[in-house]
């Protein structure tokens, strides 16, 4: 796939979310839409090193296609980071940021005839929330899709209200957040039972894993022992 030339971007606002996460909505003026796949990234040049390649980072589109040239970004600030650091703390509301893409192939597939299981922790939820929304818009065909949200604590849900009600809005779709550090009147725990308990009967099932390496790399581990193929499972890392 060839690379997209790098454009501008001008962010147009930015909210403060959790006590860890900003979002950011980016406007790209030269494009009368901005289309791209849900679950592609783009690549931010930020002015924090001389080297290019030490200036870009990528983040996962948290929004989906809606025919207009912006999309949203959800960033946790990454302790000792200078990508994240210079956005939370130097962007504001009106600048310009370069940015290049939408790239890459973690997406579903064109046609949905098993059990979709979007597992992800944290800001890995993003790219997922752009997958379901996105079904929801075109009221595409799906059989079940079970998104498995993990994080430690209530006030780390994010878009909790949201996935809430897209679970009442379309069929098929299954939202299950869990939490790692804290009771409450959802699930309690990690990422794994959760899809483990859902997959009981093994039946046919794709896999796609968001968030940090070390959950990913469990997840994958689980999944196959359960008797999956690693052609059933789909990866992004972060971090």
């Amino acid at each position: 796939m060839a690379l997209q030339p790098w454009r501008k971007g001008i962010v147009t606002r930015i909210e403060d979310y959790t006590h860890n996460t900003k979002r950011f909505w980016i406007q790209v003026p030269e494009l009368e839409q901005f289309d791209f796949k849900p679950g592609q990234f783009v690549t931010l040049d930020l002015p924090i090193h001389e080297k290019p390649n030490k200036r870009w980072r990528s983040y996962s589109i948290a929004s989906w296609p809606d025919g207009t040239n912006v999309f949203e970004l959800l960033i946790v600030l990454a302790q000792g980071g200078a990508g994240t650091n210079y956005l939370f703390n130097e962007v504001r509301e009106g600048d310009e940021l370069s940015l290049r893409g939408a790239q890459g192939v973690f997406t579903l597939p064109d046609t949905i005839t098993e059990d979709i299981f979007l597992i992800c922790t944290g800001t890995g939820i993003a790219p997922f929330r752009s997958m379901v929304q996105y079904l929801k818009l075109h009221n595409r065909p799906i059989h079940n899709i079970h998104l498995v949200f993990g994080c430690r604590k209530k006030e780390d849900l994010l878009y909790y209200d949201e996935l809430k009600k897209l679970e009442e809005q379309l069929q098929g779709f299954h939202y299950h957040p869990t939490l790692s550090r804290e009771h409450w009147e959802g699930q309690h725990g990690y990422v794994h039972p959760v899809y483990e308990s859902l997959c009981h009967d093994r039946q046919p099932a794709r896999f796609l894993l968001c968030g940090w390496k070390h959950m990913v790399d469990e997840a994958k581990k689980r999944i196959l022992e359960m008797g999956y193929t690693n052609k059933d499972i789909h990866l992004e890392l972060y971090g």
